[in-house]
Order: C-alpha cells, then structure tokens, then sequence
C-alpha cells in the first residue's frame, strides 16, 4: 500500500510474538512508525485473549509504515527471515499455535512478487534445514492490538521478549 502525498508505504509481517517483532523494526532507519495487532483470522473485532485460543486464525502481526526512499520493502523482508525461524509452523521460540505463524500480508501485486522471491531466495540459501514455510497472503483487516501492548518492550526498557 502506497501513501503518495506522503510517500510511505506500508508492510505488514507476522513472526511470533509481536512485542519482539515490533522491536526489531521499530528502530530500523526509514521505519516511520509501527503498530501491533492482529490480521489473517475469520474473527471480527479480536482481542488478546481471543486471539491466544488459537480459535480466531489471527496471527500476532505488525504493521509497519516506512519511507521507500530510506528502506525498500525487500531490505524489510530481509529483516524479518533474519529475525525469526521461518521453518516452524506456527511456533517461534517457546510459543505455540497459529497466532505466531511466520506470514507475510502483502497489500500491492508489487509486495506479493517481492515476497514470494524473498521467500524463494531464502529457501535456497542454504540457511535453514527445513524448507522456509511462511505464508504469503494478500493483507485483510488489521486489528490494532490493545494500548498496552504497542511499543510493549520499548516501554520496560527491554530489547527482547525472551529474557
């Protein structure tokens, strides 16, 4: 998706628990702002505990805004393989269920090509075991996620979910 008058672009990607993923792309030179929440279920209007069912097919997401001219949304994507196991699915680290699913919502044709040979290219390198297994789907409604979980680390101090 592309903002003209502002010229931003936004990405939407799921790897796990999204106080960690927020983290990693809050402070990415060219990200302009992000927000966490909940995208790819059948449920509307999720919330937390909902979502944490594994009964909504939500994935703990972020939304991220950023300025093409300072970041593409390919140097985006290698961020996100780099920073998760994108061969579980839906798990990451110690959590469990399709809420951390590794996914990317692609919201232009554009995004979709570019995602699906970044997921190509990741297969191949040679990085993983196991095949990369990361959704690629054209994006759906985001739910924000409640106010206390957007900029969750940043406000503890913490760098990580996993201490």
């Amino acid at each position: 998706m592309t903002d003209t008058a502002q010229n931003t672009e936004t990405a939407i990607v799921a790897a796990g628990c999204f106080w960690g993923v927020e983290e990693t792309f809050r402070v990415l030179p060219g990200v302009i702002s992000t927000e966490v929440g909940y995208t790819g279920g059948h449920t509307e209007n999720p919330i937390y505990e909902t979502v944490c069912t594994d009964q909504t097919g939500h994935a703990e997401a972020l939304k991220i805004v950023f300025d093409p001219a300072q970041i593409s949304y390919a140097e985006l994507l290698k961020v996100f393989f780099a920073n998760h196991n994108p061969t579980t699915k839906n798990q990451q680290g110690p959590d469990f269920g399709s809420q951390y699913r590794s996914a990317i919502f692609f919201t232009t044709p554009e995004q979709e090509k570019i995602a699906k040979d970044a997921k190509e290219k990741e297969d191949a390198s040679g990085t993983w075991k196991h095949p990369v297994v990361t959704e690629i789907t054209k994006a759906t409604t985001f739910y924000s996620a409640e106010a206390y979980h957007q900029k969750y680390l940043e406000k503890r101090g913490l760098g990580n979910c996993h201490i």
